[in-house]
């Protein structure tokens, strides 16, 4: 389901949104990992008030390849898929961003991919234009805008590695691998994949088929427990890694 976001100087929405201040920064579980983390207090209720608090269900875009850059955000909770339309309509994804992540396009005119939750998710959402002014006057957001910048560069050139060198088992044991560095495990160790055996299969480009088949042989070597649908209980994590690091 697509719903779009209007944010407007007032702070109106077409979805209904919440206010924040210095309450919601208290209570944010991410607070020391966000692109805020090393703003002082002050600093962060400043920019907390700029923002509102958007719950997104699963399937709701907040960002549209192509429109005006709008709109930025911290990810508070839950996954999102960063995904991109070929000439003849068809979906790629190209990123997956979790709790403590930021998305959207600061100082730039156009958003160059699509914002999707894949699972029920959380925002903290500020307009492109007022975080922009923000970021100028604090050096400390700044800095940190580098750093995502730099190590998105790094994960992208470590994904040209994966899907040019990498044999199939190499590519499912790093998803795998990310997936559980990235998602909380439940009480008994199970890790809910995001995204569907095809959605794994467009963004490792390779087939449902192989997906299917490699999870099922690593499965019978006992590097991993398939639970239900999209449930994965990681058994032998150096298995995985050495899977991983193959190539």
């Amino acid at each position: 389901m697509d719903m779009r976001f209007d944010m407007t100087q007032n702070g109106a929405f077409s979805t209904p949104a919440r206010s924040c201040g210095s309450q919601c920064c208290n209570a944010c579980v991410v607070r020391d990992r966000a692109i805020c983390a090393d703003l002082n207090e002050g600093d962060r209720d400043a920019l907390s008030r700029l923002g509102r608090r958007v719950t997104l269900q699963a399937g709701q875009t907040v960002m549209w390849e192509g429109d005006d850059s709008m709109v930025v955000a911290n990810v508070i909770e839950g996954t999102l898929k960063l995904a991109t339309s070929t000439g003849d309509g068809r979906e790629q994804i190209v990123g997956v961003v979790y709790a403590a992540d930021f998305i959207g396009r600061p100082f730039g005119a156009r958003t160059p991919h699509s914002v999707t939750a894949l699972t029920n998710a959380r925002l903290c959402l500020f307009p492109r234009g007022g975080f922009d002014g923000f970021a100028m006057r604090h050096g400390e957001l700044q800095h940190r805008l580098l750093q995502r910048t730099l190590d998105d560069l790094d994960r992208t050139r470590a994904w040209m590695l994966l899907l040019g060198r990498k044999s199939a088992r190499e590519k499912v044991a790093t998803f795998l691998l990310d997936m559980s560095r990235r998602l909380h495990a439940d009480r008994d160790g199970v890790i809910a994949l995001p995204l569907s055996r095809q959605q794994i299969a467009d963004i490792l480009g390779i087939t449902i088929e192989t997906v299917s088949r490699q999870l099922t042989e690593m499965k019978r070597d006992g590097f991993i427990d398939l639970v239900g649908r999209r449930g994965v209980r990681p058994v032998n994590m150096a298995a995985l890694e050495g899977l991983s690091e193959a190539a």
